[in-house]
């Protein structure tokens, strides 16, 4: 069985009528997985109850910044910038959403079974001390430091596929050794970061640029010849995939020409380099490539393809 984290509390988070990161995606997402012949190899489970949660992201977030998302949240809503919404359910749902991604976490690490996180808001834009690019807490690194707290794990490292840079992840990750992020994204593009020669503190991060227009074919020997020796040379004990699919052709938020085709061999790739992974949901937003492309991610650990 593949186990996919979701909860319908993940629809409560509204950012509004028109605004790209809609409850929409997980319904589309949900539907297209339950209508597969291999549904009935998918174990849908609810993030648990945390009761030390807030403490775990206080070691990412400080905790004034934490409570000024309740805060907004509790007077009914309102924007943390421009582009990222809070509703009067947000603060919850992104607290859910960690859980979410830490639940999948132990699954790997106990159980050596990889899963995907199929929650929302996403996070790999959010700073430590400020959400943006419609993301609240830095999910993908939180899950990286708590990951490093249990005693099978010395080395994580997160591999992000949206189409946009994750300012947030690198940032919190690039100052640890243990820790290594691996980014391709379009460029020019927000938010703006990501440039080849930004390699961390401890040569613990690769950005891979790449130009508007950018074919399938290029990302894949793009990966090949760069993402599988930078991470294979990490040797992570576990392997976040930060799985944003917004650089599909039919994505109108990006001008990459990938298919949903492409995401199969990229988690076929990754399956390769540990089977100790988690999948974990950033950006995509045309729903029906969005869909067919977490589809794509998850069958190569279906048996039907064996």
């Amino acid at each position: 069985m593949f186990p996919i984290f979701y909860a319908e509390a993940f629809l409560d988070h509204r950012t509004g009528a028109y605004h790209p990161e809609r409850p929409d995606r997980l319904k589309a997402i949900v539907k297209q997985l339950k209508s597969q012949s291999w549904a009935d190899q998918l174990k849908w489970q609810l993030p648990g109850d945390r009761p030390e949660l807030l403490n775990i992201i206080s070691q990412i977030h400080p905790r004034d910044y934490v409570e000024s998302v309740k805060r907004i949240a509790s007077r009914g809503g309102g924007r943390i910038d421009m582009d990222t919404s809070v509703s009067p359910s947000s603060y919850d749902v992104a607290l859910l959403a960690v859980s979410a991604w830490l639940d999948a976490v132990d699954l790997v690490v106990h159980q050596g079974q990889p899963s995907f996180v199929l929650a929302r808001p996403p996070g790999h834009h959010a700073e430590r001390d400020r959400g943006m690019g419609f993301c609240i807490f830095s999910n993908a690194a939180i899950a990286a430091y708590y990951a490093l707290k249990q005693f099978t794990i010395d080395r994580v490292a997160v591999l992000d596929w949206d189409v946009h840079h994750g300012n947030g992840t690198q940032a919190i990750l690039e100052t640890h050794p243990q820790l290594a992020y691996c980014s391709l994204h379009e460029s020019p593009n927000y938010p703006g970061t990501g440039s080849a020669n930004e390699t961390g503190y401890y040569q613990n991060v690769l950005n891979i640029p790449l130009p508007p227009n950018t074919t399938s074919e290029t990302y894949r020997q793009v990966f090949q010849d760069k993402v599988i020796p930078f991470l294979s040379h990490f040797r992570p004990d576990l392997l976040i995939i930060s799985a944003g699919y917004d650089g599909t052709k039919a994505d109108t938020i990006s001008q990459m020409l990938l298919q949903p085709e492409d995401y199969r061999q990229l988690s076929q790739w990754c399956l390769e380099i540990t089977p100790h992974l988690m999948f974990g949901l950033e950006g995509g937003y045309d729903l029906e490539s969005l869909a067919e492309s977490v589809v794509k991610t998850i069958e190569p650990f279906m048996t039907v393809n064996l």
